[in-house]
């Protein structure tokens, strides 16, 4: 169940989680191909909290690139293979905002079968399945950077993904947290938007990149890699931004610097 909180964000209902339940891991195509270390990290962090973990090996895609494009009927395909595999699972944790919002949400969109949906309700983002379902805001982690933190549309508008990344990152030992002015704001990546509206994109992935710049932050992090991916390659490009590194939140919950 979801409601609608005081600051216009989705609230959901979460179920308990049992002691020694299995959690299966839904690892994001372009995780996979482009950023293992954000894979391997999120199974240490869950490891460490003595989390029983399964890994798919049928796993593929969520369907969000053909759904977001229009391909519908193509996109319901790949979803009924993913509520095949995920079936056994209460627990299904993915690194990723947008993804776990496909699943959670728009699968009911593409495909409105109860026996899709249902497998979709059970799709957690990772800080919002250490936040609101394990109970768990300090991972032991350090990190001595100023970081800033840039919050993905799909998770904060679909899932409420906001304050569970940030209260983490503020229990990570001797990091600085810089707020991001205007951090509602896209960056403008949009999956298949950024291929088609191609100027409209970079310019905003440019104004969110100038923005990471006024916070004064050396990382950015995100819940979201493909956004990162997006405004990091805008700001290699720019002599003044290169010093700023992108990094998915999972690399820094796991670092013991």
């Amino acid at each position: 169940m979801v409601r609608i909180g005081e600051n216009g964000l989705p609230q959901w209902e979460y179920p308990t989680y049992d002691r020694g339940e299995k959690v299966a891991l839904f690892i994001p195509c372009y995780i996979d191909q482009f950023y293992p270390q954000i894979a391997e990290a999120t199974a240490e962090i869950l490891h460490r909290l003595g989390i029983p973990l399964v890994f798919p090996e049928e796993q593929t895609c969520c369907g969000q690139p053909a759904f977001n494009s229009g391909y519908w009927e193509e996109a319901r395909r790949v979803i009924r293979h993913f509520a095949k595999v995920f079936r056994p699972y209460r627990y299904i944790v993915c690194p990723s905002g947008s993804c776990s919002a496909m699943c959670r949400v728009f699968f009911g969109q593409a495909d409105p079968d109860p026996s899709t949906t249902e497998v979709g309700s059970r799709v957690f983002e990772l800080t919002e399945f250490l936040v609101n379902i394990l109970g768990v805001t300090d991972l032991g982690a350090r990190f001595p950077h100023k970081v800033t933190m840039h919050s993905g549309c799909h998770g904060r508008r679909e899932l409420g993904i906001f304050e569970q990344p940030i209260s983490l990152l503020k229990n990570v030992k001797d990091l600085v947290y810089c707020e991001l002015p205007n951090i509602e704001e896209c960056c403008g990546f949009g999956g298949t938007f950024s291929v088609k509206m191609p100027g409209t994109s970079i310019a905003m992935g440019e104004t969110k990149a100038a923005n990471i710049l006024r916070s004064g932050a050396d990382v950015v992090t995100s819940v979201d890699i493909s956004c990162l991916m997006h405004v990091g390659g805008i700001m290699r490009r720019k002599p003044e931004m290169r010093h700023i590194r992108v990094m998915h939140i999972a690399e820094i919950l796991n670092t013991r610097e």
